[in-house]
């Protein structure tokens, strides 16, 4: 889920605003069984220490700055929670492909410029003549930690093909034992269950599987109980 990268301020003891965050769910359709993209957080990282989770973290200011080779396909924003604003989603679509670069090595990227966007992530995509390729991308759902935790985000959660990245596993250790994880295997590392939850959203959605309920999930919690709600695009 988001990175640790941001630190929590102010009185703990009062609800934490969340940060801004993304996460990229990469998948492996053209195997035998689908695989997903996952690593373990350090036992000593601040937020969701020893959990497997996908790439992602907070967003930053350079983030709305770059520019992507593709754009977001139509429609997204108004999903996202961003009050229909398309450039605030393009960000957080870019934070994602950002964040799964800077931790994994992978990188979904097409020709193109990303412009003066400031930050060693962006200035190595600037090099290789490279922009983030959001057109790949499909959004799956938003995530909001619980209000008790001292570190918040209200994370987006995309899906993408593997296929269409390139690059080898590495990234910076934020996340260690980096590999790809049966899908139906999930659920049998230590990991919490947004991720499990949304990974089913993100398989449905690359399979035009429609069984589901309709729209694009929120996952919470209320009154410490968890809350799941569709949210529909707006007329």
């Amino acid at each position: 889920m988001a990175s640790a990268k941001a630190e929590c301020k102010g009185d703990t003891a009062r609800p934490v605003r969340p940060r801004d965050a993304a996460s990229l769910i990469l998948l492996r359709l053209d195997t035998s069984e689908h695989q997903v993209l996952v690593g373990r957080r350090p036992a000593g990282a601040r937020f969701l220490p020893g959990r497997y989770v996908f790439p992602g973290g907070a967003l930053e200011p350079g983030d709305s700055r770059a520019r992507p080779a593709s754009e977001l396909g139509v429609g997204m924003s108004n999903l996202m929670a961003v009050g229909g604003d398309d450039k605030r989603a393009r960000s957080l679509a870019m934070a994602a492909v950002r964040e799964t670069f800077e931790e994994t090595g992978l990188l979904l990227a097409r020709p193109g410029d990303v412009g003066p966007a400031a930050s060693e992530s962006w200035s190595v995509m600037r090099e290789r003549g490279v922009a983030p390729a959001l057109a790949r991308l499909t959004y799956v759902g938003r995530a909001i930690t619980p209000v008790r935790s001292p570190i918040r985000f209200h994370a987006r959660f995309f899906v993408a093909d593997a296929r269409y990245s390139t690059g080898d596993l590495g990234g910076d250790s934020e996340l260690v034992d980096l590999h790809w994880c049966p899908v139906k295997e999930l659920a049998d590392l230590p990991t919490i269950a947004v991720q499990s939850f949304m990974l089913t959203h993100a398989v449905a959605a690359m399979t035009g599987d429609t069984s589901g309920p309709a729209g694009k999930p929120l996952f919470t919690q209320r009154a410490g109980q968890r809350y799941i709600r569709y949210d529909k695009p707006r007329p």
